[in-house]
């Protein structure tokens, strides 16, 4: 096989993979009544270094579980940034990055052993 073809299948593969419904496709960004949906937002920006529940910890990520920070605290680390994660202060807008935060804080209370 010539090795110019090569390209071109990388892509009807990724083509192939790419769509398709699986249980974890991502919610809407948008709730009924019209406010951000902060689980999909997370989903969207949060879910590869941090996982669903909060605990994978890719990349030197922090287990949200078990966060101490205040509200305002995380307010501060979603839109900054810390470390090695960027600051989403210029791709969501506030209310965005309000749901987000609701959603982090949320990973406390309903994660087993998380703190309130």
């Amino acid at each position: 096989m010539s090795t110019r073809l090569l390209p071109f299948f990388a892509i009807v593969l990724l083509a192939c993979t790419a769509g398709g419904s699986t249980e974890d496709t991502v919610m809407a960004d948008t709730l009924p009544n019209g406010s951000p949906n902060g689980p999909a937002l997370f989903q969207m920006h949060c879910t590869l270094c941090h996982g669903k529940d909060g605990k994978l910890g890719l990349s030197g990520a922090k287990d949200l579980t078990l966060s101490a920070l205040t509200r305002e605290e995380v307010s501060t680390v979603v839109a900054g940034g810390k470390g090695k994660m960027m600051g989403y202060r210029n791709m969501l807008k506030p209310v965005e990055l309000d749901a987000v935060v609701d959603h982090v804080m949320a990973l406390r209370t309903s994660a087993p052993g998380g703190r309130p």
